[in-house]
C-alpha cells in the first residue's frame, strides 16, 4: 500500500501503563513506515501522560472508565467512527479494545488472534508467550511489530530487542523539576508493585538500600500510595530520600536518566527506565524473562533465581500472595548478586 495514501491510522492500547509505554515504539515505527499519516492513539485514562506530546502522535483519545465505563466507551467509539481510519491496529487482547476495532469504519483492521473479537479483523497474527525465534525470545515490542508487518511486509523485525527502545514525551520542565536532586552520584529505587509476587521482598530492598547508602544518595520513587512502604525501607538509613507522590511519571524518568543505577521490579518503572536508557537492574520474582517484558536499556540486566524453582512462574501477571506460601522466588535472590550489577 502506498504510504502517501494512508492518512489516518488508529492505534489501540487500553492495558496498563507499562504496555502503553511500550506501544510508543510501535507508534514511532508506524510513523516511520507511513510518514504522511495522521496517527491517533486510544488509551485508558491515567496513561495519557506517557503518550500525549510524542512527535509521532496526532491525537490521543482517553477512555475514562470512571462514572460510566460502557457509556464513555461508546461515546468515544461514535466519535472515532466519523474519522474513517485507513488502518486500525489493536495491540490489546481484551474484549473492549476488540469492540472498538470491530466498530471502526475501516477496511483494514490488524490485531492479535487472542482477542475474543478478532474475527472482525482483516489481518491477524498470534500473540505468543514466549515467542521464540531461533535462539531468541522476542520482547513485547517485537510482538507488536508483527501487526505492522502484516500491512508493510517488507519491514524486518530484528531479533535484538534492545534496538526497539520506547520513548516518552519528555520536556525541559521535567529535567528542571529533578535538577535539584541530580548533583553527585545517586541511585533510584522503585520497590513497589501492584502485584505482591512481582515485588522483591521489603526486607531485601532494605538490605540493598543499606549497602547502596555507602556509595551515594538513594531516591525512592512511586505513587503516593507507595510512600509508606518506602519510608519503612529507608528508615534510619542515611542518604535516602522519599520522593513518592512528588514526581510525575515523566519527572521520575528524567531522574532515572542520569542515575548511577536504577533498581526496579518487573513493573512500570522498568519501562520508564528503558525509555531514557537508564542503567537498570530489574529484579524478577514470580515472573520470568521469557514473558517478554525485560528492560530495553543498553546497560540493563535482570536478576532472578533462574530455573531453581518448579513453581516459577506461577502466572503471567502476579498474585497478592505466594501460592506456595514460601515466596522463594524473592527470598532466594541474594543481595550480592544485585550489587554486582553496579559498574
Amino acid at each position: 500500500m502506498n504510504p502517501a495514501t494512508s492518512k489516518k491510522i488508529l492505534i489501540i492500547q487500553t492495558a496498563f501503563i507499562g504496555d502503553t509505554i511500550l506501544a510508543s515504539q510501535f507508534a514511532r515505527a508506524v510513523k516511520e513506515q507511513f510518514p504522511e499519516s495522521e496517527i491517533h492513539f486510544f488509551l485508558r485514562k491515567g496513561n495519557e501522560s506517557v503518550i500525549q506530546g510524542l512527535s509521532s502522535i496526532y491525537k490521543v483519545w482517553v477512555w475514562d472508565k470512571a462514572g460510566g465505563k460502557t457509556k464513555n466507551l461508546f461515546k468515544l467509539i461514535w466519535e472515532l467512527r466519523e474519522i474513517r481510519f485507513d488502518f486500525v491496529f489493536n495491540l490489546h487482547r481484551h474484549f473492549n479494545s476488540g469492540l472498538v476495532s470491530a466498530l471502526m469504519k475501516s477496511s483494514l483492521k490488524a490485531g492479535f488472534r487472542q482477542n475474543p473479537l478478532s474475527f472482525f479483523y482483516s489481518h491477524k497474527v498470534n500473540h505468543l508467550i514466549p515467542h521464540v525465534v531461533g535462539t531468541k525470545v522476542w520482547h513485547e515490542v517485537q510482538r507488536n511489530l508483527q501487526l505492522l508487518k502484516l500491512v508493510a511486509p517488507t519491514i524486518q523485525i530484528s531479533n535484538e530487542s534492545k534496538t526497539y527502545r520506547p520513548e516518552l514525551p519528555l520536556l525541559e520542565k521535567h529535567s528542571a523539576k529533578v535538577a535539584p536532586y541530580g548533583e553527585g552520584s545517586y541511585f533510584v529505587m522503585a520497590p513497589a508493585s501492584v502485584w505482591f509476587t512481582k515485588a522483591w521482598s521489603e526486607h531485601k530492598f532494605r538490605e540493598l538500600t543499606f549497602e547502596l547508602s555507602k556509595m551515594g544518595k538513594i531516591y525512592f520513587i512511586g505513587a503516593p500510595s507507595d510512600k509508606e512502604l518506602c519510608e519503612r525501607i529507608r528508615k534510619d538509613i542515611p542518604q535516602t530520600f522519599n520522593l513518592c507522590g512528588e514526581l510525575s511519571l515523566l519527572d521520575s524518568a528524567a531522574l532515572m536518566k542520569n542515575a548511577r543505577r536504577v533498581f526496579v521490579n518487573d513493573s512500570a518503572p522498568l519501562h520508564l527506565a528503558s525509555c531514557v536508557n537508564a542503567k537498570t537492574t530489574a529484579i524478577f520474582c514470580s515472573t520470568i524473562q521469557d514473558f517478554g517484558y525485560t528492560p530495553l536499556a543498553q546497560d540493563s540486566v535482570v536478576v532472578d533465581v533462574g530455573n531453581t524453582l518448579d513453581c516459577r512462574p506461577c502466572g503471567l501477571h502476579g498474585h497478592q500472595s505466594c501460592p506456595k506460601g514460601h515466596f522463594r522466588c524473592s527470598e532466594d535472590i541474594q543481595i550480592q548478586n544485585v550489587l554486582k550489577t553496579i559498574a
